[in-house]
């Protein structure tokens, strides 16, 4: 029996503990259980994962035999989906992935000198260079988001708190991961992302698109946006800039030299402010209301939990709210800041 044939034999509960975790802001790894005991209350085939962010609510979504269609307006979101969703049997040989480390002498340096300094060593910015240039010459679309997919999670794990808000290693607490090599990181990465790749037999796809703007049609649509808060933002780019600069090669974006870190100009979203988030939930549920929708919200976010309702009671005969527990964490290992909070499930149908 093959590895990808072994694969496909998986429990949908032992095939989504393949994923490969990362410390993504707003990541539902530890809620899937919940959605997909919300979901399952319906019959349904296929799937829109509007917001789907780290990917694992597709993912898990998959691993039930459902079709998706995985979106995200974040360019690395959309990598990640590209390799582990609608990729069905496509792996990269861990000796194809070993050629990626090889220096060809043309790079362009741009990492090298563009962030000399901010976030990595010189040779860690040289070694991102080389893998950069040479996955531009992977012509297997699967092939080439698998490599992209392991940079990206590399450039995170060798990052404090893995986020690029701040220079430096300030937050440096000695764990594990910082310790490793990028080269190390990157393969551990690789044979992750291959061990994750499975057949559902749907015909799954990722796209990168606004999400006010895109077009599906299918049985539920599962609704995980940035969560509105006047107390703190939901800017995934300011967090990620590097990461989402590296997944489409900085094409199409202006960095704002003047900044230390280098950052680029956030994506226009609606979700960045109270008026703007409670139109585009109306405008969502609007043209998705032929549709079961399943939403994420938390209760320290506005819309509130009675407004929600309200906005899905608008296209929808019935919904109801599942209330969840849920405590947010994120710092370092010695200084954690916790967030008691409800994760609500709106259904609407």
């Amino acid at each position: 029996m093959s590895l990808l044939q072994h694969i496909d034999a998986l429990s949908a509960e032992e095939q989504i503990k393949r994923f490969p975790a990362t410390r993504y802001m707003g990541s539902k790894s530890k809620l899937i259980d919940h959605i997909w005991n919300a979901s399952s209350r319906f019959e349904f085939d296929s799937v829109l994962d509007l917001f789907s962010g780290s990917g694992v609510v597709s993912y898990m979504y998959k691993s039930h035999g459902k079709r998706v269609v995985s979106n995200d307006y974040m360019s690395m979101g959309a990598v990640i989906t590209k390799a582990l969703i609608e990729n069905n049997s496509t792996t990269l040989g861990i000796e194809e992935a070993r050629q990626l480390l090889v220096d060809h002498k043309d790079t362009d340096f741009f990492v090298e000198k563009k962030f000399k300094g901010l976030y990595f060593s010189d040779e860690d910015n040289h070694f991102i260079d080389i893998v950069r240039a040479n996955i531009k010459k992977v012509d297997n679309p699967y092939k080439k988001a698998i490599a992209m997919q392991a940079l990206i999670r590399a450039c995170m794990k060798k990052r404090p708190r893995g986020i690029f808000t701040y220079v430096g290693h300030r937050y440096d607490d000695g764990r594990k991961d910082l310790r490793k090599s990028f080269e190390e990181q990157f393969l551990e990465g690789v044979e992750q992302i291959n061990n994750a790749v499975f057949s559902n037999k749907k015909r799954n796809r990722s796209c990168n698109e606004d999400s006010m703007e895109i077009k599906a049609k299918v049985d539920l649509v599962y609704i995980d946006p940035p969560y509105y808060t006047p107390k703190s933002d939901n800017e995934y780019v300011r967090r990620y800039h590097f990461v989402e600069g590296l997944a489409r090669d900085w094409d199409g974006v202006e960095i704002q030299e003047e900044t230390k870190t280098k950052k680029f100009k956030s994506y226009l979203t609606p979700f960045s402010t109270k008026e703007g988030a409670y139109e585009a939930f109306d405008i969502i549920f609007s043209k998705f209301k032929n549709s079961i929708l399943v939403v994420s919200y938390s209760s320290n976010s506005l819309p509130t939990m009675d407004e929600m309702i309200g906005l899905l009671g608008k296209y929808k005969e019935n919904v109801e709210v599942i209330p969840v527990d849920y405590k947010y964490s994120f710092g370092t290992r010695n200084n954690i800041s916790r967030n008691d909070v409800k994760e609500y499930i709106f259904l609407g149908w």
